[in-house]
């Protein structure tokens, strides 16, 4: 008799701009082999106009994609999925409706899709289950961290408009916010007017005011401006080296409160997120920053990513007895 084929998983990374799906064999002791990856489209907050379709559809599409790239039938069943996705916070309304959505469009048992935070399949695909702090820093902003007992504990992520320090968003802001109050003879005026100026299309201080509010500018309007700064902070201005050091010390600050709140005296700190890894000027605020709030701090690479952490969810929920 043919072999018979292991249980399928999913890992789901669900992203703004597009959601990655990873497909892995579940061993029978839970342990997993990655088998391919799907990209999909991107998902919004729930709440928002057509959210939960975007939501099923990011799904959907994502497992197509991958189950095309392990070269499987697309009607494939699966075991279990776990799914991370940005505005889910734990026990919330949103996390039920989130659940019973995933369960939906993926054809699962409510209690073998699990849906959670991004930052807490990021957590576990960094730390594989053990104690450590995670801060993430892109367009937004979040630390999280595990003590290896189970309790965990989060700072920030409370949405760009009540709390972004640290992000590219606020980077930008920042930025912008000096240009115009160079623009009206508060401070001297550098470099950092013209440039930022320049990158957003805009002559005077009112297209500077009419750019931010149009729609659709946002949050990543902002993080767009996040590099130009950074590169003015690498070049000497010493304004732009203002706005970089106050995001690096929020970021720090950040690990520090969530090591504080989990007993952690010696964490593992991963660093991730495309501030933090492409923002040189950040990244060097962030450690030094870092090295004065928490000497005993070290910084490391990721064990995994998101889509890792998301499949750890999932066979968890695999195996676990019904």
């Amino acid at each position: 008799m043919p072999e018979a084929q292991p249980p399928l998983i999913a890992g789901f990374d669900a992203g703004q701009t597009h959601t990655t799906c990873r497909l892995a064999a579940l061993r029978s002791d839970g342990s997993w082999q990655a088998l391919a990856e799907g990209q999909g489209s991107g998902v919004t907050h729930l709440a928002a106009a057509g959210g939960a379709e975007r939501f099923q559809q990011a799904l959907r599409s994502s497992l197509t994609g991958a189950l095309a790239a392990a070269q499987l039938d697309p009607t494939t069943s699966l075991k279990a999925a776990g799914i991370g996705a940005s505005g889910i916070e734990a026990g919330s309304p949103v996390q039920r409706e989130a659940t019973a959505l995933a369960a939906q469009s993926l054809q699962l048992a409510g209690e073998h899709a699990v849906v959670v935070g991004d930052e807490r399949t990021a957590l576990a695909g960094a730390f594989g289950g053990g104690a450590g702090v995670l801060v993430i820093s892109g367009t937004g902003c979040i630390a999280v961290g595990c003590n290896g007992q189970g309790q965990m504990h989060r700072c920030g992520g409370w949405g760009w408009l009540l709390d972004g320090a640290g992000s590219a968003m606020d980077i930008g802001r920042d930025g912008l916010a000096v240009s115009v109050q160079m623009a009206d003879g508060r401070l001297a005026n550098s470099a950092l007017r013209s440039a930022l100026w320049q990158a957003l299309g805009a002559d005077s201080a009112q297209a500077v005011k009419a750019a931010v509010v149009a729609p659709g500018f946002g949050a990543a309007g902002f993080a767009r401006l996040a590099p130009v700064v950074d590169g003015l902070a690498q070049a000497g201005d010493s304004h732009a080296q203002a706005v970089i050091a106050r995001s690096a010390e929020a970021l720090a600050l950040m690990v520090h409160s969530v090591a504080a709140q989990l007993h952690l005296a010696q964490p593992g700190v991963c660093g991730v997120g495309g501030a933090l890894r492409h923002l040189q000027q950040l990244q060097q605020g962030f450690r030094a920053a870092l090295q004065q709030r928490l000497p005993a701090a070290t910084l490391q690479e990721p064990a995994g990513d998101a889509c890792s952490g998301a499949l750890s969810l999932a066979a968890q929920a695999a195996i676990k007895p019904r």
